[in-house]
């Protein structure tokens, strides 16, 4: 018997997260794990991230931009050329990301809640 609430916003999807601060990451596993996603990851590097990608495919990815000095635009393109939807996930200034995803909702870390849950709405998740 239910409860008649509604599902976890993301229940049944798996998202990616592609972050290289530890806590950070394991922030963003409880934020997703807590709003009935499986987590993919986290993934510290670029061609760590590449390789998963190649393995599997994610509903949605969390993408931090600066990946100890190495930006995770290759990823983007790659998951954009795929069809998955992507936010990034940074403390960068939103003027500061490469203009090819504009287009692409941007959360500045650590993530909130209600911050994830309007990225999603953007994209269409909610």
């Amino acid at each position: 018997m239910t409860n008649g609430a509604p599902p976890p916003i993301l229940a049944g999807r798996r998202v990616l997260v592609v972050e290289d601060q530890y806590l950070l990451a394991d922030d963003m596993r409880l934020l997703i794990e807590r709003l009935g996603g499986e987590v993919l990851g986290p993934f510290s590097t670029v061609p760590g991230a590449l390789a998963a990608l190649g393995r599997e495919r994610p509903d949605l990815a969390l993408l931090d931009v600066n990946l100890d000095g190495e930006e995770v635009y290759t990823v983007a393109e790659a998951l954009q050329a795929a069809g998955i939807p992507f936010v990034f996930t940074t403390g960068y200034d939103p003027g500061s990301l490469d203009p090819r995803f504009g287009a692409a909702p941007h959360l500045e870390k650590p993530i909130a809640t209600p911050a994830l849950l309007a990225a999603l709405g953007k994209l269409g998740l909610g």
